[in-house]
C-alpha cells in the first residue's frame, strides 16, 4: 500500500465519522517535499470551531504515516478525547520547521527549499 494512502485508509478503518458531530480531529502531515511526511500534527476541535488541543510527532528515519506505534498513538489520543469526526489533509501541506520558531518570520525556510514558493495546498508552483 502507498504510504501516502496507508495512514488515510487506516483512521477511516479505525474510525467512522458521524457527520455533524464535534469534536472533530485534523490531521495534517508536514515534511521537507510532497513525498515524506516526517511530522504530522493533530489538532481537535470543538462546537465553537475552535482548535482547543495541538499535538504533533515527528520522525528521522521513515514516513510518520507508515510509523504503525505513532498512528497507533494518533488514534488513543483521538478516542480519549471522545472524537466522532476526523478530517485529513490528503496531501503534505507544507515544511515541518515552523515559521519563527525554528528560522525568522516571513521567510522561507532554509532547510525545505522545496517549499519555497510553492503553493502548499496545491503543490504547484508559485509565479516567480
Amino acid at each position: 500500500m502507498k504510504r501516502e494512502k496507508f495512514a488515510e485508509r487506516f483512521f477511516h478503518k479505525k474510525f467512522r465519522n458521524k457527520p455533524g458531530s464535534f469534536p472533530i480531529a485534523t490531521i495534517a502531515y508536514y515534511g521537507p517535499d510532497d513525498q515524506t511526511a516526517t511530522k504530522v500534527a493533530v489538532g481537535i476541535i470543538d462546537h465553537r470551531d475552535e482548535v482547543v488541543e495541538l499535538k504533533r510527532w515527528l520522525v528521522r528515519d521513515q514516513d510518520v504515516r507508515i510509523d504503525r506505534a505513532i498512528n497507533n498513538e494518533i488514534l488513543s489520543f483521538i478516542k480519549e478525547r471522545n472524537v466522532k469526526r476526523v478530517a485529513i489533509a490528503g496531501r503534505i501541506i507544507g515544511c515541518p520547521h515552523e515559521e519563527g520558531i525554528d528560522y525568522p518570520e516571513e521567510s522561507t525556510c532554509p532547510q525545505c527549499p522545496f517549499w519555497a514558493n510553492r503553493d502548499r495546498w496545491t503543490g504547484e508552483l508559485l509565479g516567480s
